[in-house]
């Protein structure tokens, strides 16, 4: 709607400006702004011509609402800080208030949950108070030697010492728990900022189009929406181009929505713009938008019935399985089961298809931390059951002393003293530092990974990416730095092969050709100077379009004079460029009623629909197909050979006496048109790349370029990349033949058709988005190969969503990526580079090898830690490492080594070598063989000290002390060079191939230096002033150095270890290898019939119910962390916890893409031009069953979320026109 002059500068005028009554009372700014909260919140509930209806009725027209929020349509706010923090004030910020985050307080709470802490405790606190009664009649010496006589009288007084020392330990366990858990959180929030600081919108202030930080948009502000934003807030429209909004995630329907002033002007936040572009004026941002409000209904579902709920669904559930095995025994019976139907009334089919897998690493670790807690469980039972036999045996048999009552305290402190070694053996042998290993390894590289470019938005992509062994990348912007120039055109029957002088150039061919540029660009695409002096010109928008602008400026001609002949607010009507269109287009209408049209495109697609081109003098003749294969032969194909991506510019012109065309019959409107010229873009390969692909293609990582470009301009950049290399038989194939050749007779993909293509294709050029998605799911899907493939896939447009989401990993581009491909992917590459891809590899690789490394540390510690403390108490009646001391090993060995090895930096040596898979063991046999060897030398180290030790060093034995014998030296050394070996055996563990120079690269990691320096002095202090609460007595020198001399054996027998072929060792067996999908049970299966993905840690978790104690509170604990950063650090996911989110613009925007063909016929690109058939059919919310069979274009559905919105939540039921209503009536 255009408005006259007069009318604009009275807008302007009223513009609302910084007053002197700024601090006055909310009902005075709603007096002033003439428009309120409630009045606004009403009209947006309205849709389609209600909405129309309600703006004629109340305001005029939208120029009359912005009269009302003293606003102007052009020049919008005029950006004064006092303005603004009234509009905030009256109409809330455009933020919605965070989940309160957990106190230290309440994490310390959670960590004292844990079940073997509780056990410990109240076995602690036993200890204590049998240690501090003592009946005054009874001797010591008539319950048995192992009690104690009158000299122990003095040690016996100190017996609560050990009681008060475990709880102190326990509480430094729970501090140290809690810590991590806060620091992590504290993290991932910090993470999640950073996301949301990233989001930004345009908006016009002060007649400049500026971009601000989604929190800071207001009321009244004027934002510029295009194609693939999210919209932050609720508007009504200003002015439109073309303009189809997804609106799935808010009312349900799967339908783009087309937009206008005169129709439906009316914007929700949350949506997505699908095509075109337009102006829009906020009317509601925060909670009081329409997303903000069912924020606010889901947070008070969430508090009121969280757990009621919860515990509904447990009983459902097992109601359900109940069910199911009455029905599985009836079936045995002889009772056949009735097949569940599809649409048409057939028995459904069982689907083969495999599912995304995530948290694999995860799941191998879950599973085998259950099955070493599994053994734990058993010898800690053990210990306590042999220790008790014993003392039985021993006390009344061997020595025949009866039972008496005044002894049973004395009795009952054995019992307990013997339950806290089997518990504290326990405590050793569960590995819940498995997991916490994984969520530091995963933090800590998330973390490096921002600074490699890497902003990852769910944290298993980062151990994915590890496995990777394709990549399909994009072209522009990616392998090639996306600064776009035209260095050749063909103008008017000349072809330049340098840029033309302005006086070569027929003049009337020159203004149409700057005419056409300048108003057929999109107006926020401009040429800016440059920032610093003798720089080149900054490129804001499209690069391509960039380009064209450029081209006018070479030419010596201002675009800029064109658009202010032509305002935005002027044009006609604009077909706005998209995937199936290939082109774009604007209208413009002249004063005698006649309308011209200019367009662009792709070069060979748009010469089909040009009728007549320029001839030398800039006059139009006719253009025969002869002509056509002529221009493309000597024009465009030369261009395309040297990687320049060719484009056509091109016009028509309709007169008047024909009456006004069907403007919506866009394949009549877009044929017979003029061609201006035929332009040559260069965009240079990034200088780093091809070294980037030559690093990935070493490290067994296939890299396949997907491209819009013609085939030839692609098979250029390929090969200069590095994709393909002279002689190699490689496919490079278009879009068009890439769809015949995987489809049968009826139009259906056939996996065993892509099958035949795949692995040779290296260029698929002139693609769509779905040939895209095709490709990535036959990858996926393919048994052609004995590893499944892992795939990655860039992506920067709206599109691109669909095959971004069903890669393994999808990267979109940061700088070049919409909105909508952003919240599609796993990791934002915030520099759109394809080097920082290959980095994402690395640290992936990294990850898993660093997780490799702890285990191989922490086993060798289980094994020897068990069996001492089993035979200790078998042979000598009690554990040589006493309950605090194994405490402090346990501290040692899961949070510090975990914290040390698993920060280690990724090196170059990790891309020597091929993807694991994800069938790959955990541990291998070198890893076995060092575990083993490692344990062996300790085991002998230990059980020589325990045994021989006081011969040896000439000092009094600590075996068969009785109950409060005060510490002794024997034992200290036995402990202390325990701790010792472990120091020591770190470094070790740094290697996990064999390597034997274990110090390489340790410079490199101050964290694993400053914990293993830090844990040697914490060890010093422990045994020089331990004393009685550590069971430790002061050490000379002489012995201190006898410790460090045994520990350091640990490095000199790790290079006789590692002297040991593997080869020879066939008796070795490698373990942690995890459950194939294969090899899980069709029940389990059958839960997940629903889902699209399976993810193994919460399956792992699931099984592991046996693991009663420690491992399983401390491995949900982590998984939870896991899964709180999942949903914190992708607001996109869905809508499990909306409150985790602190703004408007994450709210539901995550579209549950659907893709499907629109037929059986091959979707030609030149020939699908009308937009409503476009092959895509995104964010489908409406789910029917999938189609039976192997075809490969059936569908990948998500379901969408049940139980989003609690009937009644909050007691508000929703008003039956409202899109709350309608997004509740759809899920």
């Amino acid at each position: 709607m255009l408005l006259s002059p007069s009318k604009e500068g009275d807008m302007a005028n009223n513009s609302f400006r910084g007053s002197k009554h700024g601090r006055h009372g909310e009902a005075k700014h709603e007096a002033e702004f003439s428009c309120s909260l409630k009045e606004l919140s009403t009209l947006m509930d309205l849709k389609g011509e209600d909405s129309v209806k309600k703006i004629k009725k109340k305001y005029g027209d939208v120029n009359g609402l912005c009269v009302r929020l003293r606003t102007s349509p052009v020049e919008g706010l005029d950006g004064n800080s006092e303005d603004i923090d009234r509009r905030k004030q009256v109409f809330g910020s455009n933020l919605i208030p965070p989940k309160k985050a957990k106190t230290f307080l309440q994490l310390v709470w959670e960590a004292l949950q844990d079940l073997t802490l509780i056990i410990l405790e109240v076995a602690a606190i036993i200890s204590l108070c049998l240690s501090l009664y003592s009946p005054p009649d009874v001797e010591r010496r008539n319950c048995g030697k192992a009690a104690g006589g009158e000299d122990d009288d003095g040690e016996s007084e100190a017996g609560w010492i050990e009681g008060a020392a475990i709880l102190l330990s326990v509480v430094c366990v729970v501090l140290v728990t809690a810590f991590n858990d806060w620091s992590k959180e504290k993290q991932f929030r910090g993470l999640q900022s950073r996301i949301e600081q990233e989001q930004k919108f345009t908006v016009i202030r002060g007649g400049q189009m500026i971009q601000i930080k989604v929190s800071e948009l207001v009321v009244g502000d004027i934002a510029q929406v295009k194609y693939g934003d999210l919209l932050p807030a609720d508007g009504v429209l200003l002015q439109s181009n073309d303009l189809k909004i997804d609106e799935s995630p808010m009312t349900g329907e799967s339908d783009h929505v087309k937009k206008s002033i005169d129709r439906d002007p009316v914007l929700l936040s949350g949506t997505h713009v699908m095509e075109g572009s337009g102006k829009m004026l906020v009317t509601a941002v925060g909670e009081n938008s329409q997303s903000g409000m069912i924020f606010k209904l889901l947070a008070a579902g969430e508090d009121g019935d969280g757990d009621a709920k919860e515990k509904a669904k447990k009983k459902e559930k097992k109601e359900q399985k109940k069910k199911e095995k009455k029905d599985k025994k009836r079936n045995k019976d002889g009772v056949t089961e009735a097949q569940p139907l599809n649409e048409d009334g057939q028995p459904e089919k069982k689907k083969n298809a495999l599912k995304r897998e995530k948290s694999v690493l995860q799941g191998k670790l879950t599973n085998m931390a259950v099955q070493i807690g599994k053994a734990g469980l058993f010898m800690s039972l053990m210990t306590v059951l042999i220790l008790i036999v014993r003392f039985v045996v021993d006390t009344f048999w061997i020595q025949g002393v009866p039972l008496t009552a005044e002894c049973l305290p004395i009795y009952v402190q054995f019992l307990v003293k013997f339950f806290i070694i089997g518990v504290t053996v326990l405590v050793v042998a569960v590995p819940e530092g498995l997991p916490l290993a994984v969520t530091i390894s995963l933090a800590y590289s998330v973390k490096k990974m921002m600074k490699d470019n890497n902003l990852v938005r769910h944290l298993d992509a980062c151990e994915t990416m590890g496995n990777a062994t394709a990549i399909c990348s994009d072209k522009t912007g990616t392998l090639t730095m996306n600064r776009m120039t035209v260095v050749q055109a063909h103008i008017s029957g000349h072809f330049y092969r340098n840029l033309p002088e302005p006086g070569q150039v027929p003049a009337t061919a020159l203004d149409l050709l700057i005419h056409g540029i300048g108003v057929n660009c999109a107006y926020t695409t401009k040429i800016m100077p440059p920032e610093k002096e003798g720089g080149l010109p900054r490129q804001v928008g499209n690069k391509t379009e960039c380009a064209l602008l450029g081209l006018a400026l070479s030419l010596h001609r201002d675009y800029q004079t064109v658009r202010n002949e032509f305002p935005e607010e002027k044009l006609f009507k604009v077909y706005t460029f998209n995937s199936t269109r290939k082109s774009m287009s604007t209208v413009l209408k002249n004063h005698d009623g006649s309308y011209r049209m200019y367009s662009k495109g792709a070069s060979e697609i748009l010469l089909r629909k040009c009728g007549k081109i320029l001839s030398t003098t800039g006059h139009p003749r006719a253009f025969k197909p002869r002509d056509r294969d002529d221009l493309v032969r000597n024009v465009i194909e030369p261009m395309a050979s040297e990687g320049l991506r060719t484009i056509c510019l091109a016009y028509r012109d309709f007169n008047a006496a024909d009456g006004e065309p069907n403007w919506e019959d866009e394949a009549r409107i877009l044929t017979g048109l003029t061609c201006i010229a035929v332009v040559g873009i260069e965009d240079p390969v990034r200088p780093e790349v091809p070294d980037a692909i030559k690093r990935c293609q070493r490290a067994g990582i296939t890299v396949r370029m997907v491209t819009g470009d013609n085939i030839d301009t692609a098979r250029a950049i390929a090969t200069k990349c590095g994709i393909l290399l002279p002689g190699d038989d490689f496919l490079c194939m278009e879009g068009k033949e890439f769809n015949q050749r995987i489809r049968n007779e009826h139009g259906e993909i056939e996996q065993e058709r892509i099958d035949m293509i795949w692995p040779k294709l290296r260029v698929l050029a002139r693609s769509s988005p779905t040939d895209k998605h095709t490709l990535v799911k036959g990858i996926i899907d393919s048994t052609v190969l004995e590893k499944r493939q892992v795939v990655a896939v860039t992506g920067d447009g709206t599109n691109d969503g669909p095959a971004l989401k069903k890669a393994d990993v999808g990267f979109a581009m940061g700088i070049a990526g919409t909105d909508v491909a952003k919240e599609a992917s796993d990791i934002i590459l915030t520099d759109d580079n394809f080097s920082s891809i290959v980095k994402a590899v690395m640290w992936g690789r990294n990850v898993y090898d660093s997780i490799s490394k702890f285990l191989q540390f922490q086993l060798t510690v289980n094994v020897v830690a068990v069996i001492v403390a089993f035979t200790g108490a078998c042979v000598t009646q009690d554990s040589p490492l006493k309950a605090v001391q194994m405490l402090w090993v346990n501290l040692i060995m899961d949070t510090l080594a975990s914290l040390a090895l698993a920060t280690e930096p990724p090196t170059e040596a990790l891309l020597l070598r091929r993807p694991y898979g994800r069938q790959k063991p955990l541990i291998s046999r070198t890893m076995m063989k060092n575990i083993l060897g490692h344990a062996v030398y300790q085991l002998t180290v230990i059980f020589t000290l325990l045994f021989f030790g006081e011969k040896i060093f000439d000092i009094d034995s600590g075996r068969y002390a009785p109950l409060h014998a005060p510490p002794s030296e024997h034992y200290t050394i036995v402990f202390n060079t325990f701790v010792l070996m472990q120091i020591f055996n770190e470094l070790n563990a740094r290697k996990i191939h064999g390597e034997r120079n274990v110090f390489e690269g340790v410079l490199n990691n101050p964290i694993f230096c400053s914990i293993l320096g830090g844990t040697f002095l914490i060890q010093i202090v422990i045994v020089q002033f331990g004393g009685k609460p550590f069971s430790c007595v002061q050490l000379s020198f002489e012995h201190w150095l006898w410790c460090i001399y045994l520990g350091f054996g640990s490095l000199l027998w790790g290079q006789l270890v590692s002297s040991v072929p593997t080869r020879w060792l066939k008796f070795l067996k490698t373990a942690g290898h995890g459950r194939r999908q294969e090899e899980i049970p069709d029940e389990e299966l059958e839960e997940m019939k629903d889902v699209d993905e399976i993810d193994h840690a919460e399956m792992e978790l699931q099984r592991s119910t046996v693991l009663w104690c420690r491992g399983l509170n401390r491995i949900s604990t982590q998984i939870r962390v896991v899964n709180a950063f999942r949903d914190s650090v992708s607001p996109y996911e869905g809508l499990e916890t909306p409150e985790s989110r602190s703004s408007i613009h994450s709210f539901m925007s995550h579209p549950e893409f659907r893709v499907e063909d629109s037929g059986p016929q091959i979707p030609l690109i030149d020939e699908a031009d009308c937009e409503d058939d476009a092959p895509t059919k995104r964010n489908s919310v409406v789910l029917p069953p999938p189609p039976t069979g192997n075809n490969n274009n059936t569908t990948d559905h998500i379901v969408p979320l049940p139980g989003l919105i609690p009937t009644n939540s909050a007691g508000l039921p929703p008003c039956p026109g409202s899109p709350l209503h309608s997004l509740e009536t759809s899920l």
